[in-house]
């Protein structure tokens, strides 16, 4: 494979402002998978706030499976979303998912996402190596590690070293019980054969709110760069992936873990 930037070592740390994505200390993306309203979108912005959390992440546009679902409220979202920014001075993390939606939003956004449908959108990830703002590269269910890290390859040789890789689970064969399957060996294989950072998310990869915070802590004792977790103040009305999506008390204790978990490994 040719891995001309894979193995900078000048890569394994990616900053944002004042913080430093790989420093040993996981940051923590918190927020719903979408939203219908400002006012929901700020009470759970709110009490995010209130806990330290620092980025927030929340779906303005949603690609879905089905046409029929709920597909985000676009660039209204957005508008919601820099208000929100601005508002309580969080870092907001958004989904891209197409070249126009980049050229547009790209600069302004402090986090990029690219989901797992577009990890093979090659294009899309050229266009986000032209820009420096940071991207979170989620790998598709069905990719081998390689793939996952010749797509990073494209934003990394446009540019843009600013990239910090997400495992969001693997296709299981009985979607009935969990959504996919958590990767865990996705953490010391990407350790090993890139220089760059990698975070997990638990949501995605188990389908059940009960599997969050377990995910999550296996996940910080493999030493993870971050976790990305869906979060609503009231799951139930969380208006896509209400069966994955934690509320506050449960990402506090996530929070109280990772931080004594730093402190035993200090």
């Amino acid at each position: 494979m040719n891995n001309e930037y894979l193995y900078n070592s000048n890569l394994r740390k990616v900053k944002i402002g004042e913080d430093i994505i790989g420093d040993n200390n996981p940051m923590i993306i918190a927020g719903p998978c979408t939203f219908g309203s400002y006012k929901e979108l700020e009470s759970i912005a709110r009490e995010l706030k209130k806990i330290g959390i620092k980025y927030f992440r929340a779906g303005a546009f949603k690609p879905r499976t089905s046409p029929y679902s709920f597909q985000g409220l676009r660039d209204k979202g957005m508008e919601m979303l820099f208000r929100i920014q601005k508002k309580y001075d969080l870092k907001i993390v958004v989904e891209l998912t197409t070249i126009e939606q980049v050229r547009k939003y790209g600069n302004s956004v402090d986090i990029i996402q690219i989901g797992m449908r577009n990890m093979y959108n090659y294009e899309l990830l050229k266009e986000c190596g032209n820009l420096q703002t940071p991207v979170i590269l989620k790998r598709n269910m069905a990719a081998s590690y390689n793939e996952w890290l010749l797509a990073a390859e494209y934003i990394l040789k446009g540019g843009n070293h600013n990239v910090i890789l997400c495992e969001r689970g693997i296709r299981t064969n009985n979607p009935s019980e969990t959504r996919n399957v958590l990767d865990l060996q996705a953490i010391p294989y990407i350790k090993k054969h890139s220089s760059l950072p990698i975070i997990i998310d638990p949501s995605h990869a188990s389908g059940h709110s009960y599997m969050v915070e377990s995910m999550s802590r296996a996940a910080i004792a493999a030493n993870v760069d971050g976790l990305i977790i869906e979060t609503h103040i009231n799951p139930k009305e969380s208006l896509c992936d209400s069966e994955q999506t934690i509320d506050i008390n449960q990402l506090k204790n996530i929070i109280k873990f990772k931080e004594e978990f730093i402190k035993y490994e200090d």
